[in-house]
């Protein structure tokens, strides 16, 4: 789907819900934001810097600062939950000590402690989840994108994934999130931006919205 007209500032600290029926556009503008594509015209800012002038050599540097999330997992099935997480440190050559340091502390975060040697058959689609918000977090991005998290999951599981992004945000990161819930943006009763046919249609900085 192609943008049109976008022009929106997301402040350091925020949560912010894109909403849009299929096909809005929501999907294209995160992939804008941790340079999956890049503009043909105008310009994505990330601290002021505009992202279309990083080398793309440098590219994984910048992706450091950005944790994201998808509907589906994309967890390695040879893998436990343990070395999911970990390798998200051993691509970063993160050294041994970091990884036994750092892996363990986010599993806490998010309830997986107890998780941590099972493989993602082993495990619920809430379960995975949480394992994927773990990888996004262990290199301590600014930022977490999560595009459609919740979106193959029942109604607790998605309920719990939310509650740990907001738990996330508190910390200081900042949360962008792509849904279709209505339920989950009524009760976030944060900012909301709704896009229709890649445009913004609305901008919402608390309330409910109906999508």
């Amino acid at each position: 789907m192609a943008l049109e007209e976008i022009n929106l500032t997301i402040e350091q600290g925020e949560f912010l819900s894109i909403v849009g029926h299929s096909g809005s556009g929501k999907s294209t503008l995160l992939k804008l934001v941790y340079a999956e594509e890049q503009t043909s015209q105008g310009h994505v800012y990330f601290n002021e810097r505009p992202i279309d002038a990083i080398n793309r050599k440098h590219l994984p540097y910048y992706r450091r600062n950005i944790g994201t999330v998808f509907q589906d997992f994309k967890l390695l099935p040879q893998k436990t939950a343990y070395e999911n997480v970990a390798y998200a440190l051993e691509v970063s050559d993160a050294t041994v000590e970091e990884i036994n340091e750092q892996v363990p502390e986010i599993l806490e975060i998010v309830g997986m402690s107890d998780k941590a040697a099972k493989y993602p058959r082993q495990l619920s689609g809430g379960e995975q989840q949480k394992i994927c918000l773990a990888r996004a977090l262990v290199r301590r991005p600014t930022i977490v994108i999560a595009d459609e998290p919740t979106g193959n999951l029942d109604p607790n599981a998605t309920w719990e994934i939310i509650q740990l992004l907001l738990k996330i945000n508190s910390m200081g990161t900042t949360v962008i999130l792509a849904t279709h819930n209505k339920d989950i943006v009524d009760k976030l009763n944060r900012r909301v931006i709704a896009l229709d046919c890649g445009r913004v249609i609305r901008d919402h900085m608390k309330g409910r919205y109906a999508i």
